[in-house]
């Protein structure tokens, strides 16, 4: 058996869509085995859900949940149910389906019975004008009060209302509700080409660029039969590791500043810069927008450029390890991050953490060794973790992951022998009808994932998008609890989620 892959793809006339008990029972089961929830989402019945039933209408809705096995890679479960239908809920046995559950019953109405937490997850349709009814959760005694931030914020900081309920200062519940932002961003995906999506899904979560714009070229060019060659996924892995390490740096830098550590602060700051520059020079954008395109890349790494990226590895490697070490040795940062906002490996694995959330909690859960595909099977990249899951091990890991890139970097682009210039971008033709494809890319916050579904003429009949934000939310209110109000930035900058790739 060859390497699990991050591209699954699947006829949808081959998923026997099942009652929705039935279905319900069969992803609690296959959580029980120990297997991932990897995303679940529902959309309106159409021709390839009457077709799945030999031609009766059977139906008003579709739910899918895709699940990642530890031996065989990804998976599909789906379901049918007419509209307005209970089921029990997952989450009652299964936290870490909390937020697919409240999204699904948000946009299907589908009702999971017995989730112990029903509410909104981004107010939308006709629940945007209500978003003042929030149930937030309250808490009664003695010298218990509430501090509401937000959603107005200082700075460019976007919208997000936290409320604290603490006993003195220390903090008894952090309750998060987002949703100010009604970009509709999944439906706007539907009403254009399906290849002509590039500059939309760059902006989805703006620091991710390269993450999501490389997951929705693999699920168009799985969906129109093309291979891209193995160079441009390379430059692809390129532009991703560059990312991964700007954006960490950005964590890093925001943690110096909350703490008071300006050196930190400032170094880290102008190390951003030198990468992010870099990666302009490449593609002409510091976010690497306009770099990948289905079919392939559009700006290649001929010897001048890979000789510039490397000599900025060399020299950022040299400064970025001593800061590293003033930090890492700084008795003010130790007592500041050591045993703050910590989130226990067991708490990690219940509420489903992904990404580097969840490796800083000792969860060695990474798409690209889990799902490593062509590229990272012949240039493997190493999963690393922290077994404190407190802001120390936050940023511990966030530098060993940044040391983790550069090495592999270096490897790949001083390699003899790899041509990464002249690649010619491949042309790809219509996509194959009745079709799913789902996509997962590690980005630096953790996997991004797509699910592009095809109907019986080839087009779009439902896009998915997911940031690992969705699911880390809650392990950020969960880091919170029992610590004071005022080691909240510090929590918040360790997680460095985003408000805009969960409110889409």
């Amino acid at each position: 058996m060859g390497p699990s892959k991050p591209t699954s793809m699947m006829l949808t006339k081959e998923l026997a869509a099942v009652r929705l008990d039935d279905w319900a029972q069969a992803c609690g089961d296959a959580l029980a085995a120990g297997d991932r929830l990897v995303t679940l989402f529902g959309r309106a019945a159409d021709d390839v859900s009457r077709g799945e039933s030999g031609g009766a209408s059977w139906g008003e809705l579709i739910v899918t949940a895709v699940l990642q096995a530890a031996d065989s890679g990804l998976y599909v479960l789906r379901g049918r149910s007419a509209r307005g239908a209970a089921y029990p809920s997952i989450t009652a046995r299964h936290p870490s389906a909390q937020a697919f559950e409240r999204e699904l019953w948000e946009q299907t109405g589908l009702v999971p019975e017995g989730h112990p937490w029903l509410k909104p997850v981004r107010y939308e349709g006709a629940r945007q004008q209500r978003m003042g009814e929030h149930p937030f959760f309250t808490m009664r005694g003695r010298d218990v009060h509430e501090v509401g931030v937000g959603p107005i914020h200082a700075g460019v900081i976007e919208p997000g209302h936290f409320r604290f309920m603490c006993h003195g200062e220390r903090v008894a519940h952090l309750e998060i509700q987002l949703g100010y932002q009604h970009r509709g961003v999944e439906a706007m995906l539907l009403r254009r080409p399906p290849l002509a999506l590039s500059t939309t899904i760059e902006t989805v979560a703006g620091d991710t660029s390269i993450a999501y714009a490389w997951g929705y070229c693999a699920a168009v060019e799985a969906l129109a039969g093309v291979q891209v060659r193995p160079e441009a996924e390379l430059v692809r892995g390129v532009a991703l590791e560059l990312e991964r390490i700007a954006m960490h740096l950005v964590a890093l830098g925001g943690m110096a500043t909350d703490i008071a550590f300006l050196q930190g602060g400032a170094t880290y700051g102008r190390l951003r810069t030198a990468i992010i520059n870099a990666t302009q020079r490449v593609c002409g954008n510091r976010f690497g927008r306009g770099w990948l395109r289905p079919g392939g890349v559009r700006h290649t790494l001929d010897q001048a450029r890979r000789s510039d990226l490397l000599a900025t590895l060399v020299a950022f490697s040299k400064d970025f390890a001593e800061v590293n070490t003033l930090m890492l040795s700084s008795r003010s940062v130790g007592s500041r991050l050591h045993g703050t906002g910590t989130v226990t490996a067991a708490t990690a694995a219940q509420l489903g953490l992904v990404g580097l959330a969840a490796r800083a909690s000792g969860l060695p859960v990474d798409a690209r060794q889990d799902l490593p595909g062509r590229l990272y099977s012949e240039h493997p990249i190493e999963t690393l973790t922290e077994g404190s899951g407190d802001c120390w091990a936050r940023m511990c890991l966030r530098m060993r992951e940044i040391d983790a890139s550069l090495c592999w970097l270096q490897q790949v682009l001083g390699a003899a022998g790899i041509d990464l210039s002249g690649m010619a971008q491949a042309n790809l033709g219509p996509l194959y009808p009745g079709t799913l494809c789902v996509t997962l890319r590690e980005g630096f916050r953790g996997p991004v994932v797509q699910a592009l579904e095809t109907g019986a003429d080839g087009r779009l009949l439902h896009y998915k998008l997911q940031d690992p934000s969705l699911q880390n939310w809650l392990g950020l209110a969960m880091a919170v609890r029992e610590n004071e109000i005022s080691d909240f930035p510090i929590c918040n900058k360790s997680f460095d989620l985003s408000y805009c790739g969960n409110d889409l």
